[in-house]
């Protein structure tokens, strides 16, 4: 279940809040990506720590929660909203196996719907039969897709403009190019109001040059505009396609290498890239606009194209030696992140005392380190030290060789990389600083205090966390080294200062794992005043926005978003709610709450993690309670509850671990292999399932909620007894394995669980046991507010407040 880091800026600041768990969690992040930004509201704010950071000196209040004034409808509006409901109401019940035809297309699921469909009229049978049509067009089968979207178009159904677009994607998709012509051209006139018409134009366009008609095609592409359309790369693209279609192959080649410089990480790119190969024309790009491409696909992790790229780069007979070698470094950078790097290729690469040689430095350290050569690595740092100092490749060197030690684990030499890296390169690189700056100077710089600390060099810990205090604030490590300061000072036995640290822990990160701790630790203290320090006292946590939960029901757009809901059209869902007014303060509750409500929990919670990445900071107080139900949701309670108890555990316990490993959706399957809600590996499944007297045990049985959490449950049973009841001993072994934390207790002795927890070396398993804590505890705090409201709600207490 180990998973490598995250990639993209949202992922990031989503899986600090749940963890860095399983592949599967990345590939949900990084479908919510696909939903506009702009429908929450929340542009502003980079990543939850820079949120702190730009709070620093600034006072700030939290709002009250206002009810927002929603958009007068008119009696247009309120009467198709009254149709939209009805055909929402009439299909509710489809929804469930819409969602799984959409998840499974199994024989089954597709059964399932088309049983549905037959047993209804009218409203309910068209949105069956669309969803039958649009599963059948994701599986490439457009026969059937037609069919099935016939069906849907012989009822008079609200959702007629999702019926004809998905008709003419599969009239393309079946070369029924005229046809295709025909439902386009009359979509504007059928449909004026729609939010899909901004797709139709590129579509018209391609349904005419399947027809070789390249004259109607540009004429289409010319009476409108690349912005106006929903994807701008296609646009340029199918632009590109009909003038080479009309023989104006010098405009054709233009935009070709437009989409190719301006949309380089699109699939628009790609095909871009191979017109302009198989034409030979790849030699007419400017070596400029050749690299950008290159770095960017190397930066969205595409190594492989990104390689082939740097080499026919390097290939240029006009380049100097020094270029055409940095292209190969390039080359040879892609192949250690696809852990293809050799000791031939390292010693095919030259120097030429410039950059690129510092690269070739880094992956040499790489290279060694893979190897356990500890002198080589060594040796390597050494020569960067020397030649490049102020290479980011040094900082990346030392951090790699600190990150050697410390898993050996050989803490003084860990120690001497991380201090050498935050000594030379002092600042996080951001956008006040560009130079001596490395984006792992906060993270090297604690973890080089935190060793200290664990070698019982506490006067030395102590500076070191001072320092990390003042110099990063708003990093991931802020958090951690106020509780830990406070924590040295209440063992030096001064309570007042430990609670200073302990109570700006709390007020800035309410509902991060060390929060708990300090919460803990104040308790300890007793009846304590805290210091007054002028630096903390002058942090203060950002605004929060103004959230509602107000959400105006009866709005079309509202509905609409329902009624796709209910056919499994999902990627739709987002833009119809985006629509209505107001959306910016209530548009990703809206949308969660649409899945959220459906059946489908982890789509609502993964909505609004991707829109209000600030949460775990935010009090309690400041979000609306209808949020915390969604962003802590508690499906398959029952079957929780039942194996919990069986197994001697706390419901919120095996809540929480499953909200981390598979954000409750049931049929997640990670890239390890892992299944299900709680993301158990085949081998493990059948083990628990010969314990529990499963017979005929399958893997596909862990894609069943109820077996899953039933053998699941029993699997957390068995480490806990393992390690005696330690849940965090048995959340590490749960996420990193019972041999890893076995050996990570004999690098012991720990003061306390918190200490331990601190140490693991694994950045994804440390997250992961701190998140699954931190869970159990708002789990907790979400069921107690809860209860108060609804007392607070109860006829009795009612009748005393008036």
């Amino acid at each position: 279940m180990l998973v490598s880091s995250m990639c993209g800026a949202i992922a990031k600041r989503c899986l600090h809040a749940i963890g860095r768990n399983s592949a599967w969690l990345a590939g949900a992040l990084a479908a919510l990506c696909l939903f506009p930004a702009a429908l929450y509201g929340q542009t502003k704010h980079a990543s939850h720590h820079r949120h702190v950071r730009h709070a620093v000196h600034r006072h700030v209040t939290h709002r009250h929660h206002r009810r927002p004034v929603h958009h007068h409808l008119t009696a247009s509006e309120l009467a198709r909203s009254r149709r939209l409901h009805t055909a929402f109401v009439a299909s509710a019940q489809l929804r469930p196996m819409a969602q799984q035809l959409v998840q499974l297309r199994t024989p089954q699921a597709y059964a399932a719907v088309r049983s549905w469909a037959h047993r209804h009229q009218g409203e309910a049978a068209a949105t069956a039969y669309l969803a039958l049509g649009h599963a059948y067009l994701m599986d490439g089968n457009d026969r059937d897709a037609l069919s099935n979207l016939q069906l849907a178009a012989r009822n008079d159904h609200d959702l007629g403009d999702y019926i004809a677009y998905l008709t003419a994607q599969a009239q393309m998709q079946a070369k029924m190019y005229p046809q295709a012509v025909v439902t386009l051209h009359r979509f504007d006139a059928l449909y004026p109001g729609s939010l899909l018409r901004p797709r139709i134009p590129v579509m018209l366009a391609k349904a005419y040059l399947g027809e070789k008609d390249a004259v109607h095609a540009l004429q289409i592409l010319h009476s409108t505009s690349a912005d106006a359309q929903a994807s701008p790369a296609d646009y340029w693209l199918t632009l590109a396609q009909a003038q080479q279609l009309a023989d104006d192959q010098t405009s054709a080649n233009a935009d070709y290498e437009h989409v190719f410089a301006s949309y380089p990480t699109s699939t628009q790119a790609t095909q871009a890239w191979n017109v302009l190969r198989g034409q030979d024309l790849l030699h007419t790009l400017s070596a400029d606009v050749l690299r950008n491409h290159a770095d960017a696909v190397y930066r969205a992790r595409n190594y492989q194209q990104a390689r082939e790229e740097y080499l026919l780069l390097s290939d240029n007979d006009n380049l100097s030696d020094a270029a055409r070698n940095a292209y190969r470094v390039m080359a040879a950078a892609c192949d250690e992140k696809m852990n293809r790097l050799t000791q031939r290729e390292l010693d095919g690469l030259h120097n030429f005392h410039d950059e690129a040689e510092a690269h070739t430095l880094y992956l040499s350290v790489q290279w060694a380190r893979d190897k356990r050569d500890d002198d080589a690595v060594a040796r390597f740092v050494a020569d960067l030290e020397q030649d490049y100092p102020q290479s980011h490749w040094l900082a990346d060197a030392l951090y790699s060789a600190g990150n050697m030690y410390l898993l050996r684990p050989d803490y003084p030499q860990a120690i001497h990389y991380y201090l050498e890296l935050s000594t030379r390169f002092p600042y996080q690189c951001d956008d006040l600083h560009h130079t001596a700056c490395s984006d792992f100077s906060a993270k090297s710089h604690w973890r080089a205090a935190w060793l200290t600390y664990r070698t019982g060099h506490f006067d030395d810990a102590a500076k070191l966390f001072d320092q990390e205090i003042e110099k990063y604030p708003g990093t991931e490590q802020f958090s951690t080294a106020l509780y830990w300061r406070g924590y040295l000072y209440q063992q030096q036995h001064q309570p007042a200062l430990a609670a200073a640290y302990y109570s700006t822990e709390i007020r800035l990160y309410p509902h991060y794992y060390y929060a708990l701790m300090a919460r803990q630790a104040l308790r300890s203290l007793g009846h304590v005043t805290p210091a007054h320090i002028a630096m903390l006292d002058r942090i203060n946590p950002s605004l929060i926005p103004d959230l509602s939960d107000d959400v105006p029901q009866k709005d079309p757009h509202v509905v609409k978003a329902h009624l796709l809901a209910n056919a499994a059209l999902n990627e739709y869902v987002a833009q119809q709610v985006r629509a209505a007014s107001g959306s910016d303060r209530w548009g990703a509750f809206a949308m969660a709450q649409i899945f959220s409500t459906g059946g489908e929990a982890w789509r609502g919670m993964f909505a609004l993690l991707r829109a209000m990445p600030y949460y775990t900071q935010a009090p309690f107080d400041t979000i609306p309670i209808a949020y915390w139900h969604i962003l802590y949701p508690t499906p398959y309670w029952g079957q929780i509850r039942v194996s919990a108890a069986k197994n001697g555990l706390n419901p919120y316990m095996v809540a929480s671990l499953i909200r981390q490993e598979s954000g409750f959706n049931p049929h997640a399957v990670s890239g390890s292999n892992a299944y299900g809600l709680m993301q158990l590996l085949p081998s493990v499944g059948r083990a628990m399932a010969r314990k529990e007297g499963i017979r005929h045990f399958r893997t596909s049985d862990l894609l069943n909620p109820d077996i899953n959490i039933r053998l699941g449950t029993r699997y957390l049973k068995q480490l806990l007894d393992e390690f005696h009841g330690n849940p965090e001993y048995a959340f590490a072994a749960y996420n990193a394995g019972d041999n890893r934390v076995t050996s990570w207790q004999a690098q012991g002795p720990y003061p306390d669980m918190a200490a331990f927890v601190e140490s693991i070396p694994f950045t994804q398993t440390h997250e992961y046991v701190e998140a699954i804590v931190r869970n159990e505890e708002m789990y907790r705090e979400i069921d107690r507010a809860s209860s108060t409201q609804a007392l607070l709600r109860s006829p009795a207490v009612s009748a005393v407040r008036k």
